[in-house]
């Protein structure tokens, strides 16, 4: 059994899954660009007293399931989405769905994909992929990543959605319910409000840990990094800055790209022309991104590692959070 579904490469596994599993309802409207920036899926958080990987919890997007629920939502289209305690409730509910003719979304872990490369392979459970069809006991899979569809046995498939650690899936699947074609005038009015969202998220979440004030905090603390953890340590700690940047997703610099690249679609919906010049901002934000990546990942294998390269590596963000700062400023502003 093979369903009707066009498998399409994304940059970002949610917002690609997002965007396939909208397409015959937004009669293909709905672009990863547009579904990322609906969902309000970029953000910054970090959090040193939470461990994953024996490293500090450092995030450059909204928590998984986010960004299709809160598209969803803005578009007026109802979510589907289970979890389970037993893997055959599981299998038996994903079976349901796919002989009721209907891709669906799962939460899995990376770690035991069976065709990610190994070196690509760490523990991480909040990758998004569709299933769409299962040919003997092989599940047919669109992972947004890969370049083309490709397929995992069922025991291969329930490991994934039963892995455990943070944020395990249990078994975690999602759809959306159809409706009734959606109108370039909902697509407008859900841009804006997750423009709005976004900004709220990045400019005005309490506390120092999240948004561009998590930005500037993760900053000063890269500064006392060396003389309080020692090199080793603190290169190990900027080595999982580089992993939630560069390997978990997109990372920071390319979820910065994917933004720019909404506002520049947005400015068709809504004809506003600061959107094109904010959208500049953010590939400046997402380059520093990039740049700031290959300075922590030569601190991290020993090419670097006096003050005066954490020193700089504080400055790459303290830069980066003024120009986030400055585009959402811009985008709060804007009359709409």
């Amino acid at each position: 059994m093979k369903l009707d579904f066009e498998h399409r490469q994304s940059a970002h596994c949610e917002s690609g899954v997002t965007s396939s599993l909208l397409r015959k309802i937004s009669g293909d409207k709905i672009t990863e660009p547009l579904a990322f920036g609906i969902g309000a899926g970029l953000f910054f958080t970090y959090l040193p007293f939470i461990k994953i990987n024996n490293g500090p919890a450092i995030a450059f997007r909204t928590f998984p399931g986010l960004i299709f629920k809160k598209t969803c939502q803005a578009l007026g289209i109802p979510v589907v989405r289970k979890k389970f305690g037993s893997k055959e409730k599981a299998e038996a509910a994903l079976k349901q769905c796919l002989d009721e003719g209907r891709p669906v979304g799962c939460q899995v872990g990376v770690y035991y994909l069976s065709y990610f490369p190994r070196e690509y392979r760490f523990h991480f459970n909040a990758h998004n992929l569709i299933v769409f069809g299962k040919e003997d006991d092989n599940y047919l899979i669109s992972d947004p990543v890969m370049e083309t569809p490709t397929q995992l046995t069922s025991y291969e498939l329930e490991r994934v959605r039963f892995a455990r650690g943070t944020l395990a899936p249990r078994g975690q699947l999602y759809y959306a319910e159809s409706k009734s074609d959606i109108t370039d005038d909902q697509i407008q009015k859900a841009i804006i409000k997750g423009i709005k969202r976004n900004t709220f998220m990045m400019l005005s979440i309490p506390g120092p840990f999240a948004g561009v004030k998590g930005i500037k905090y993760l900053a000063g603390k890269i500064r006392n990094w060396r003389d309080k953890l020692g090199v080793q340590k603190a290169g190990s700690y900027l080595a999982q800055l580089v992993r939630m940047q560069e390997e978990i997703g997109t990372g920071g610099g390319g979820f910065r790209y994917i933004y720019a690249a909404f506002l520049q679609e947005a400015h068709a919906y809504t004809h506003k022309d600061e959107l094109l010049e904010i959208s500049r901002i953010f590939t400046q934000s997402g380059d520093l991104w990039r740049t700031a990546a290959v300075h922590a990942a030569g601190i991290y294998k020993g090419r670097l590692g006096s003050q005066q390269d954490f020193d700089q590596m504080g400055d790459y963000l303290l830069e980066i959070a003024d120009l986030e700062k400055s585009a959402f400023l811009a985008l709060k502003n804007i009359k709409w």
